[in-house]
């Protein structure tokens, strides 16, 4: 029903970001809401997917078509639910997730919160052979310039949104503390590569 949403990036959080366009703000979940953060008060162009339930209607957004068609083709998956298929966008590119699915990488695929040995194979079977990595652009890298203690904190509650327990979020915290952090983004990024190593 929407392809994009055009407008000005107006709040950043754990959960999503909102984009206010016509004098109305719109809440997007998206994988990894602290790319965006350098982009506050800016105008952004992000690819949407809604999704209705009986008790909702939500949209999902992207920062490339690639890694929209990817939530997408997760989705289609036997028991891969939208929650899922953002944390898995949030620690991987499509192309690495598609390189994974074609070399029948069950580990690389088990390493994302929610995804256990039944659900990874599903993933491969499902989608092994369907999609292309010619072509699909990686995610920009986003990094903000400031640097604040309260980045890890931020990074640490945008991770448990994704999935992670707070046995896996406290195992790592000492070690993002002895990492050289300047922006949220980056303190997700190093807290995802901490986890799946």
């Amino acid at each position: 029903m929407y392809q994009y949403i055009k407008g000005k990036l107006t709040e950043v959080k754990p959960a999503g970001v909102t984009v206010e366009t016509g004098g109305i703000g719109y809440l997007l979940l998206v994988p990894n809401p602290f790319r965006l953060e350098r982009y506050i008060s800016t105008d952004v162009t992000i690819f949407t997917e809604l999704i209705v339930r009986e008790d909702a209607q939500i949209l999902y957004g992207f920062m490339s078509e690639s890694e929209k068609s990817m939530f997408k083709s997760l989705l289609k998956v036997t028991g891969i639910g939208p929650k899922s298929a953002l944390a898995i966008l949030a620690a991987a590119t499509p192309n690495e997730i598609i390189l994974a699915i074609d070399r029948e990488d069950h580990t690389f695929m088990q390493k994302f919160p929610g995804i256990g040995k039944k659900s990874a194979s599903q993933i491969i079977l499902d989608l092994k052979g369907k999609l292309k990595p010619e072509g699909m652009e990686a995610v920009t890298e986003i990094k903000a310039a400031d640097a604040s203690a309260s980045y890890i904190e931020e990074a640490l509650m945008a991770l448990e949104v994704l999935g992670y327990s707070k046995r896996e979020l406290t195992r790592i915290e000492k070690k993002l503390e002895k990492e050289d952090i300047s922006s949220v983004d980056q303190a997700v990024k190093t807290g995802l590569k901490l986890l799946l190593n």
